[in-house]
């Protein structure tokens, strides 16, 4: 087969309808363009922000500012509260997380944040860690390992 050989399927391809050639061609006078008015000009109709004299959408929409970053890393977030509950001496993983329900996302990474207290010493082993949350935990006597998140 050769590149001159090559051509569509049968059914494929159609041919131009040619509009304003008299009347029997079927698509004479006006061309299917009804009469007058200013769809029938030539480059005619409203561009495509034209909504009928009514607010275009994009106008009623509120202003987004800023833009979301495109790899942004986005976690579940547990607050220090949320563990205080658990047992001494618990490793806090985010497979431990997980199984007690308190994500809400599991295949995403985990962040441990500062509200809260905690009593017993626990020991972290989660993606990320605020300096106020790993303080705490600290001052509780646990300790705090943290992993890659990717």
């Amino acid at each position: 087969m050769k590149l001159h050989e090559l051509k569509p399927n049968p059914g494929a391809t159609h041919r131009k309808k040619r509009v304003g050639r008299g009347i029997a061609a079927g698509q004479g006078k006006t061309a299917g363009r009804g009469t007058k008015g200013q769809g029938a000009r030539q480059g005619g109709g409203p561009g495509l922000y034209f909504q009928g004299g009514n607010l275009p959408l994009f106008r009623r929409l509120p202003f987004k500012r800023g833009f979301d970053p495109l790899y942004r890393t986005v976690y579940n977030e547990i607050n220090l509260g949320t563990l205080g509950a658990l047992p001494a001496g618990t490793r806090v993983t985010p497979e431990s997380l997980a199984g007690l329900g308190l994500l809400s996302r599991p295949e995403l990474p985990v962040v441990i944040l500062g509200r809260g207290e905690v009593k017993v010493p626990l020991t972290i082993h989660v993606q990320r860690i605020s300096k106020g949350a790993r303080a705490k935990i600290e001052a509780a006597g646990g300790t705090v390992e943290e992993f890659s998140a990717a």
